[in-house]
């Protein structure tokens, strides 16, 4: 009888904690299912990190780095078929065209796709699925979802990978055996070209479940929208970095004589009030410098300024 008890309780405590586990008090908006998504993740996590990784480091280790580059081309142009298939019915015709041209090019002069001749010809890289295809039609996403050993999903995005396992050619390859074992290769070789991102992930992201989630829909939403999101950046997504000409002991002035907010050195206040920015005029720098040449009396430089006097040494270019 207390046995039965003992069990009871037991199998009573492992349900509330399950339960527990799959429920969240403030969920987001795009994420209903978050505890239930989160259990997913953790477990995704665990067999990533005993299985697929120590497997994806071991294929490093032993394979060189053209064949690992050879099986991503043979993948990808292997992927490149329902790219095209996609493109095709979202009547993206110039794209569908490209891709097919992809195809036969690395098909027929890359040796079965070993190669990527079709990048080397100038034909662009696509990325299409039938979620995206879904989507551009209207069909709304619905809630993100993590899928086991699949990852990051949405609704709409887990009932198009069904369909893109049917247009896959890997699928009606026989005998069976052989199908899932280039689907083993390709999970591997996908794994391994990803090694790099995963550390960065771990070092970077505080709530790494958060972080995925996050990114996967921002990611989808601009590939719906083919990049509109994105205007007046350059195509990569990257902002690109102020250039500057002159430095002076820290003082860092870009080009066109106007400073640089947030250059200043760490304890320091910003330099944006050593230069003055009307075309044609000397900055604070060259008036300190034009007083200690004519006056022979010393200028002391200002506490909240980090810009020393002008001084006859060969200015340090910064490229």
């Amino acid at each position: 009888m207390k046995t039965m008890r003992v069990r009871t309780a037991a199998l009573a405590l492992t349900a509330a904690t399950l339960a527990g586990c799959a429920t969240v008090q403030t969920p987001a908006k795009e994420d209903p299912f978050e505890g239930f998504n989160r259990t997913v993740f953790v477990f995704n996590d665990k067999v990533d990190q005993y299985a697929l990784k120590p497997v994806a480091k071991g294929y490093v280790f032993v394979t060189p780095q053209p064949v690992r580059d050879s099986v991503t081309n043979f993948f990808s142009n292997i992927g490149d078929v329902y790219i095209a298939a996609n493109n095709l019915l979202q009547l993206k015709i110039t794209d569908g065209v490209q891709d097919i041209m992809r195809i036969v090019i690395n098909t027929v002069f890359g040796v079965g796709g070993l190669f990527d001749v079709a990048t080397l010809a100038k034909l662009p890289k696509h990325t299409a699925d039938l979620g995206l295809t879904l989507g551009h039609y209207g069909v709304p996403p619905g809630p993100y979802l993590v899928l086991p050993l699949f990852g990051p999903s949405t609704v709409r995005d887990a009932v198009g990978s069904v369909g893109n396992y049917y247009v896959n050619p890997l699928s009606y390859i026989h005998p069976d055996g052989l199908s899932w074992a280039l689907y083993g290769l390709n999970i591997v070789s996908t794994r391994a070209n990803l090694l790099g991102a995963t550390d960065v992930l771990e070092n970077a992201a505080l709530d790494r479940y958060s972080f995925v989630r996050n990114a996967y829909l921002q990611r989808r939403r601009y590939l719906l929208s083919e990049g509109s999101s994105s205007a007046g950046l350059p195509d990569d997504g990257s902002v690109p970095l102020p250039k500057y000409e002159d430095v002076d002991e820290g003082a860092a002035v870009p080009a066109g004589g106007k400073a640089a907010a947030g250059a200043s050195a760490p304890g320091a206040a910003s330099a944006a009030g050593a230069a003055t920015p009307a075309s044609g005029t000397e900055g604070t720098e060259g008036t300190q410098g034009q007083d200690q040449t004519q006056g022979g009396q010393e200028t002391q430089v200002p506490a909240g300024q980090i810009v020393p006097p002008k001084l006859n040494f060969p200015a340090l270019k910064l490229r």
